[in-house]
């Protein structure tokens, strides 16, 4: 924030953006008392406050209430002013919507659709049903402003390529957000999934907590970091990837990365199943397994909740290195409730310092599957909003 203890004249867009950044929290203010936030004159404030008006960021609210003479105007953020585009794409779907500024969605579309298919495949679906939903829905979604993408495997956030993900045949250094941006025309961003699940959980269900951590139990197993209000995605982008952690009950099982003992390759989803089946059952996925749990079988709540103590073992580790307040289990498999959560709480109660953990929440997601298009979304909005990117928009309103 700008230093407030005297007014100050400026004409850079910067202090524009410095501006926005305020009244992104949705508040709705006079200029008056934006001209006291930031130090400004009232004159340059109004200045600053009409720009962001043209450009659709901002718009007029009521009246404040009067104290003597005519009342001031209020403004708060244009949420519906401009919009984003949000692409969940998972192993076998495609989820496609478009946002406000808000994260609140105009209008989506899911299809069924294999990721093994090939990046020109999927993508080529995504730019179809991307654009149709931008142009059908142009009258009250306004001007695009950005792309967000999740991908379900390892992503070089900083390029947008996707890194050796084991599911993805052909999308190997991938250039997703090249080939997105040349379509839409705006900035593409895109993230692996389970960090813009974290993103879309503390958005809409944890707004209040800065130390979460969002943990993915289905086909693999992964984290999303948020410490101190940001996501960590670490120097490669592999922050959370508790997948190929090592577990002692592992020890001499095989896991899809090469290595023996990984977490993914007893506690997953899919290494669930497999323990389950057997010549008389056939268990192929976290649904089946579910399914049994709620049918009340033994034999498969016994599992479920040893994944859960073998993922709890993982994250004590964790629990002691990041010290969250908050863990959230989501993913296919936190479909079975309790009895995973269970076994997650057993092992991180037993094992960690009371310390650590007298405050820490241990629960399930509480937004299910709509965790990964919120994410996306707010991945996009992030970007849209930043104060690089206000800047650069009333640095090219004044050159109109």
């Amino acid at each position: 924030m700008n230093d407030v203890s005297a007014p100050r004249e400026a004409g850079s867009p910067a202090n524009t953006s410095d501006l926005f950044q305020i009244m992104r929290d949705g508040q709705a203010r006079t200029r008056s008392e934006l001209s006291a936030l930031t130090g400004l004159a009232r004159s340059t404030v109004a200045l600053r406050v009409d720009a962001l008006m043209k450009l659709g960021l901002l718009r007029p609210v009521n009246d404040a209430i009067s104290t003597g003479g005519r009342p001031s105007t209020q403004f708060a953020l244009n949420s519906t002013g401009h919009s984003v585009l949000a692409v969940d794409v998972g192993a076998s779907h495609v989820r496609v919507a478009t946002t406000d500024l808000g994260g609140a969605v105009i209008a989506e579309e899911l299809e069924e659709l294999d990721i093994a298919s090939g990046p020109t495949v999927v993508l080529d679906r995504v730019r179809a049903i991307g654009s149709a939903l931008v142009e059908s829905n142009s009258s009250t979604a306004g001007h695009l402003l950005a792309v967000g993408v999740g991908l379900p495997g390892p992503v070089e956030h900083s390029t947008g390529r996707p890194i050796n993900p084991p599911i993805m045949p052909g999308w190997d250094r991938y250039d997703v957000a090249g080939s997105l941006g040349e379509h839409f025309g705006v900035p593409v961003l895109v993230d692996n999934d389970v960090n813009i699940m974290a993103l879309g959980e503390r958005e809409l269900a944890w707004p209040e907590v800065d130390d979460l951590m969002f943990v993915k139990v289905a086909t693999g197993v992964g984290a999303g970091v948020i410490s101190g209000g940001s996501l960590q995605r670490g120097a490669q982008g592999t922050a959370g990837d508790l997948g190929h952690v090592y577990v002692s009950r592992g020890a001499e099982i095989f896991c899809r990365c090469g290595n023996r003992g990984c977490l993914e390759a007893v506690a997953s989803g899919s290494a669930v199943a497999r323990a389950l089946s057997s010549d008389d059952r056939s268990v192929r996925s976290s649904a089946d397994v579910v399914e049994l749990v709620r049918r009340g079988d033994i034999e498969a709540i016994q599992a479920v909740r040893q994944a859960g103590r073998d993922l709890g073992e993982v994250l004590t580790t964790c629990v002691s290195l990041m010290n969250p307040s908050t863990i959230v289990i989501g993913g296919s498999l936190s479909a079975a409730g309790e009895f995973l959560i269970a076994g997650v709480r057993e092992a991180i109660y037993t094992r960690a310092m009371p310390f650590a953990t007298q405050h820490l929440e241990i629960t399930r997601s509480r937004i299910g599957a709509d965790a990964a298009i919120a994410g996306a979304a707010v991945l996009a909005i992030q970007y849209a909003l930043s104060a690089e990117r206000v800047e650069a928009m009333v640095g090219s309103l004044s050159e109109r």
